[in-house]
């Protein structure tokens, strides 16, 4: 069985359809699907996904691309659901952790001076409330790297997962010395990727995880079309291919590093 660490069922794109899209990955072998949230307008819907299917999951935190339009009172709104979910985990058996959360610095509305220091506020309030709650975190990185792991040092978290893992090999280790494990998926199904292939390849498998990031990074065989959760066991595939392993093997360490750092995958 595969578990998709990273998608956005809630997606438009899923055209009100995502129970369906569900559905269709749990029927490829692909036995979780978790949901990050992307602000309090959709912390909602992310939960009553995971409510109405047993294979999804869902983790409350505020992106850095909403972080333009967020204010001070979407934090309190935010410590308060996690709480709510923690308390009452009959009603919220599915929640797992903290995300997606952290610093993009990749567009440029979002580089100017006063907008990245808006967003590393929320970045490290966010992560305050992961250590406060003792909780993982899926993480964004886009050309933040360094910073965002200048705040992990000073914020001890419960680790997570670094989604969509494009770094040096350096950032890599410092990820996974701070207790991170390392998203791959549809980017790594790109022969021309090849740092992202090199490192899918050379990193220890124990530090990786596999994620679509659906509906979008779409694998080379989908691209440009909407990415699903099914994609998962052919990106395990080509991971599998591209370390001489077999699929077996990728899929048995795979969903294990995924259960070791989110734990609650499993108390679920």
């Amino acid at each position: 069985m595969w578990i998709d660490t990273h998608c956005h069922l809630d997606a438009s794109e899923f055209g009100g359809n995502s129970l369906g899209v569900a559905d269709n990955a749990a029927q490829n072998e692909v036995s979780a699907i978790v949901i990050p949230a992307v602000s309090p307008a959709n912390f909602f819907t992310v939960a009553e996904l995971a409510r109405q299917r047993s294979s999804c999951f869902y983790a409350l935190g505020i992106h850095p691309i909403c972080v333009p339009a967020a204010v001070e009172a979407d934090l309190d709104t935010m410590r308060t659901a996690i709480t709510a979910a923690l308390e009452n985990p009959q009603a919220h058996p599915r929640f797992i952790g903290i995300g997606e959360i952290g610093l993009d610095f990749f567009l440029p509305e979002l580089t100017t001076v006063p907008m990245r220091e808006k967003q590393e506020h929320f970045y490290t309030e966010q992560l305050k409330m992961a250590r406060d709650f003792d909780l993982p975190v899926l993480l964004h990185v886009r050309r933040s790297q360094d910073i965002i792991l200048k705040y992990l040092r000073r914020i001890k978290v419960a680790g997570g997962i670094a989604h969509a893992f494009n770094g040096s090999d350096q950032q890599a280790q410092t990820f996974i010395d701070l207790g991170f494990k390392l998203g791959f998926g549809g980017a790594m199904t790109f022969s021309r990727a090849l740092q992202i292939r090199r490192l899918a390849t050379q990193l220890p498998l124990e530090a990786l995880v596999l994620e679509t990031d659906s509906p979008d990074i779409s694998p080379s065989w989908l691209h440009p079309a909407t990415n699903t959760p099914a994609e998962i066991p052919r990106i395990g595939a080509i991971l599998a291919e591209l370390r001489g392993l077999t699929v077996e093997q990728v899929a048995r360490q795979t969903t294990a590093n995924a259960h070791r750092i989110l734990p609650r995958l499993l108390s679920a």
